[in-house]
């Protein structure tokens, strides 16, 4: 019944914005950590935000903070990532994922992952 599924992705021009969201199920945010990687075709995937029990938000990307947003809505079963002043480099595959309890380590992954959400940065 664990599940995770993202949307919101798409086409968008420089400077612009999306948001993405990730509606779950088979778990509450008091036992597992939930957050959102990305990844480049042919790369590794790469954390961008987790949420934590313990710790709460912890952002990985120096490039995404001040235009990337991590928010959380435990009465929808919803995270959301709002993204604005997107740029070229923001283009890949968008992945929500969680785990009990912690959230990766530096080399680790979530257990657990959506489809993922394509998104383009191109004029």
């Amino acid at each position: 019944q664990l599940q995770l599924v993202e949307s919101g992705g798409g086409l968008v021009q420089p400077g612009g914005s999306l948001k993405l969201s990730c509606e779950f199920s088979g778990f509450t945010l008091n036992y597992y950590a939930i957050g959102w990687f990305r990844q480049a075709p042919g790369k590794e995937r790469e954390k961008i935000v987790c949420l934590s029990p313990r710790i709460g938000n912890t952002y990985y990307i120096d490039s995404v903070k001040g235009r990337f947003s991590f928010f959380r809505d435990a009465a929808k079963n919803t995270v959301s990532l709002q993204m604005n002043s997107l740029e070229p480099e923001d283009t890949g595959v968008y992945y929500c994922g969680c785990s009990a309890n912690v959230c990766p380590d530096e080399t680790g992954n979530f257990d657990y992952w959506g489809q993922g959400t394509q998104v383009t940065v191109s004029s």
